[in-house]
């Protein structure tokens, strides 16, 4: 790939762009300097900067405006969100492409093994989630509304998120293969978080739509991320990275691996293609 450089540069943002670390709060949202400056050199060579999260919008857009992404005078930021089920543009946050489905049965199917597992679903028109319980601190962002999963689930949905304090991750994982969650696709996080999609929907569905606006493909993505919601997303990419602290089939699916996210190994990367002026 010698004489090749990344059009597109897709970076997660949790463990990726943010150092994630338990009981979080909006006060580790901070983009260190290496980060920062390595995503406007990008930026300056005219490489697209697209946030590609698990999270819902409203828990994205802060992060663009810690970028300071996009740029005045630039055209509006193209955002993947929700593992792929929502595509937006900000500023203003403009959705212009979701998908839903209908969560009800593979969320009963999870309950049936976890009945004391909390269950949230987006409500962005109040910037929150609807949820069963209300989730720990620092988990989701925004309010959050106690409803009932049946209201909760009552109509399609793009994402729907199902976390037990009390399990692992390693729990989630063998629950996933043994109930096979037909009708979703589903990511298990770091703990005992449960991410529901529709099928076929992930990270990589959603940036091969803003890649298709953007009159490109696969194979100009630089895609940077750190858990198993990004490994679509790293096999897809035209050169897909694995953040150094990401688990092992994580870094199995990326074509590299850098640094870990406290030695600012996106930026390590993004360097490689774009790096400081006089190296």
């Amino acid at each position: 790939m010698a004489d090749w450089t990344p059009q597109v540069v897709a970076l997660d943002i949790d463990g990726t762009l943010l150092a994630w670390v338990d009981g979080q709060t909006e006060d580790y949202e901070t983009i260190t300097p290496a980060v920062y400056d390595a995503v406007h050199r990008a930026l300056d060579a005219g490489a697209h900067i697209v946030l590609s999260s698990g999270r819902s919008p409203h828990g994205m857009t802060r992060i663009a405006d810690l970028l300071d992404v996009p740029r005045e005078g630039s055209d509006r930021l193209w955002i993947v969100a929700s593992n792929g089920a929502v595509v937006f543009r900000y500023p203003p946050m403009e959705v212009v492409h979701e998908e839903t489905f209908d969560a009800a049965p593979a969320v009963a199917a999870v309950l049936e093994h976890h009945p004391k597992a909390l269950v949230a679903v987006e409500e962005r028109e109040v910037g929150g989630y609807r949820v069963n319980r209300v989730f720990p601190e620092g988990e989701i962002s925004g309010e959050q509304i106690i409803t009932e999963v049946d209201d909760i689930v009552g109509e399609p949905v793009s994402r729907v998120i199902i976390r037990d304090p009390e399990a692992t991750a390693e729990d989630f994982v063998e629950l996933g293969a043994r109930l096979g969650l037909h009708g979703t696709d589903y990511v298990v996080g770091w703990t005992a978080w449960l991410d529901l999609s529709p099928v076929g929907v992930s990270k990589a569905s959603g940036l091969a739509h803003v890649c298709e606006a953007l009159g490109l493909d696969a194979s100009h993505v630089l895609a940077i991320g750190d858990g198993r919601n990004d490994i679509e997303m790293l096999r897809w990419a035209g050169r897909g990275v694995a953040m150094g602290q990401a688990v092992d089939e994580v870094k199995a699916a990326a074509d590299d691996v850098t640094a870990p996210v406290h030695e600012d190994g996106a930026a390590v990367e993004i360097s490689r293609w774009f790096p400081p002026a006089g190296d």
